[in-house]
């Protein structure tokens, strides 16, 4: 398997988080929206300018920017 940006992830891709790389503010938001290493994640859509992405977690749905997308690090399928 694969280790890829989140990013860098496309439509229906599949995957499982394996590091967080930010601290901070930005680091605890987004671990406190369930994104944390071991969590299986799927993209959904992208916004028209990729920007932003729309990720399917623990049957929700959450839209990241890709700024905060740059900084999550996902093993896929």
């Amino acid at each position: 398997m694969a280790r890829v940006n989140l990013r860098n992830m496309s439509i229906n891709q599949r995957g499982v988080i394996t590091a967080v790389k930010v601290g901070g503010e930005l680091g605890r938001r987004i671990r406190e929206m369930g994104l944390v290493p071991g969590t299986e994640i799927t993209i959904k859509q992208r916004a028209p300018l990729n920007d932003p992405v729309a990720l399917r977690v623990m049957g929700g749905t959450l839209t990241l920017r890709n700024n905060e997308a740059d900084y999550i690090e996902v093993e896929v399928e």
